[in-house]
């Protein structure tokens, strides 16, 4: 499970973790927000550090499709559905920035990018209206989209009934770009902490950081982890964890130069890597890319299922040969559709985070960087671009009220379903076979066995953030929260989520 980016990385030294030392910002997180934001702070003049539990690009930064887009899907025309058309152009806005900045840093730093144009497409009748609809949205936000016409449908690599185009658009290689930024903060003056998880986050009587190595002081924090590792302000009640999955092969026939996303269900995304663009050089014969598989983190009967009908619908779709990798990565949606970037609730102004990119973090993520180091800087107001401020200020409308309320719903019903799952299993139970996991109840409590790598491992199955039943996910081997999302390894280590610690060990 390596992604196709992350076969031959090369990261820059960190410094030695000094604890107790203090600086202007602690940023924890080392994905693209964190980075970006990082990189900006910095070459202001600030002294800065990056913590990161991992290592650069560690989860969803370093594990999407390397699509640098406006046209996003039918992001546009879901968020128009029930937000006036100035939340909307204000969003095209900042994803405006970021693809700006993002392009301006590959460029600075020597990374290849190629210019595509990105599709959203109709596979059948039942998605040529939200083709139109995200059309519309689009050109009433100040996209510069078309319809494309009957030859341009035909000559697509997959089936397209109707599609709206954007060109201009590009294609990357995520991780020479996160590497490349990481390479460049150290070189400005920035320190680099890699591999030293952040266990909490303190406010007062001064900001902190707690980690596994020590703690770091800070004039102001900016948690950059995607879901906030803190429960102040209940932004893992606000925003849905979504996991989806990728595959990348050998390509034989012809290298379609285009992006494409489609508008129905299933969702299919696709795009080819070349030597121009790619991960491993020149020698490297064109890649085609294939992602989808979405659903909710937990909520799944077999997530090595859903990838293995992914793994059949490119093979029967493309003139694909030998697959070489295969993915997985987790994003969060916000209720409302819009990211959240800016200062968290009850910090005294002193933590700033960002959170629901809803998979387009490549244009959200240097967008939420340009805001929180504009805000860090203390530039005013006036001075800021307008979207700052309108989606800074944005009312919450009915839907979105709705959308939340259905959430919460739903996490209700899998809280109470995984624990009356967990009695009719009492422990003991047959050993797993290699690479399955099992939930019991031992003691009145669930449990989660496993066996990787020819050991049986045993751990506390209750999610420590707010005591959801967890779920085997068979395919990347790992105990996922079926309530907000946190996910942890075999032997219990975190990986991600709201929680802020690990599962209990019991053998």
């Amino acid at each position: 499970m390596t992604a196709l980016w992350k076969s031959d990385v090369a990261v820059p030294a960190g410094a030695p973790f000094e604890p107790g030392r203090r600086h202007d910002v602690v940023i924890v997180g080392a994905g693209l927000t964190g980075l970006a934001t990082a990189l900006e702070l910095v070459r202001s003049g600030m002294d800065v550090a990056i913590v990161e539990r991992g290592g650069i690009g560690e989860l969803a930064s370093g594990s999407n499709t390397g699509k640098i887009s406006l046209l996003q899907g039918t992001t546009l025309s879901s968020l128009r559905r029930h937000h006036p058309a100035s939340l909307v152009r204000a969003y095209v806005d900042a994803n405006r920035d970021g693809f700006e900045w993002i392009t301006r840093a590959a460029d600075e730093l020597g990374v290849s990018t190629t210019t595509r144009t990105a599709y959203t497409h109709a596979q059948g009748a039942e998605g040529v209206a939200a083709v139109t609809d995200e059309y519309r949205a689009a050109r009433e936000a100040g996209l510069d989209v078309r319809l494309a016409g009957a030859d341009e449908l035909a000559a697509g690599p997959v089936r397209m009934t109707s599609a709206v185009a954007l060109d201009e658009q590009r294609a990357i290689d995520p991780m020479s770009l996160l590497t490349a930024l990481a390479t460049a903060f150290v070189a400005a003056g920035g320190r680099l902490h890699l591999g030293t998880a952040v266990r909490r986050v303190r406010v007062v009587p001064r900001p902190r950081i707690d980690t596994e190595a020590g703690p770091l002081f800070a004039e102001k924090i900016v948690l950059a982890t995607g879901a906030p590792i803190t429960d102040r302000g209940l932004y893992f009640a606000k925003v849905s964890g979504m996991r989806s999955a990728c595959v990348s092969f050998d390509l034989e026939g012809e290298v379609p130069e285009g992006m494409y996303l489609s508008a129905d269900s299933p969702t299919r995304s696709v795009r080819t890597v070349t030597a121009a663009d790619g991960a491993g050089g020149p020698e490297r014969s064109p890649q085609l890319v294939v992602g989808g598989a979405g659903h909710p983190v937990g909520r799944t009967d077999s997530e090595l299922a859903k990838l293995e009908e992914l793994v059949a619908w490119a093979r029967d779709t493309f003139p694909v040969g030998a697959e070489t990798h295969r993915w997985s990565a987790q994003d969060y949606t916000s209720h409302n559709l819009v990211p959240f970037i800016g200062a968290m609730p009850r910090s005294l102004g002193r933590v700033r985070f960002a959170t629901g990119y809803a998979k387009w973090g490549l244009t959200n993520a240097p967008a939420a960087a340009l805001r929180i180091a504009s805000e860090l800087r203390g530039e005013r107001m006036r001075e800021r671009p307008t979207w700052m401020t309108v989606i800074g200020t944005r009312l919450t409308v009915p839907a979105d009220l709705a959308r939340g309320a259905a959430e919460n719903a739903k996490i209700g019903a899998v809280a109470a379903r995984g624990w009356a799952s967990a009695a009719r299993r009492p422990t003991p139970v047959a050993q797993p076979a290699e690479g399955e996991g099992t939930v019991a109840q031992h003691h009145a409590r669930p449990v989660g066995v496993s066996t990787i790598d020819g050991q049986t491992r045993a751990v506390s199955a209750i999610c420590p953030h707010l005591g959801g039943v967890l779920e085997w996910n068979d395919l990347e081997c790992t105990w996922d929260c079926p309530l907000h999302a946190s996910r942890f390894t075999p032997d219990g280590e975190r990986i991600e989520g709201p929680a802020s610690t690990g599962l209990r060990r019991l053998r």
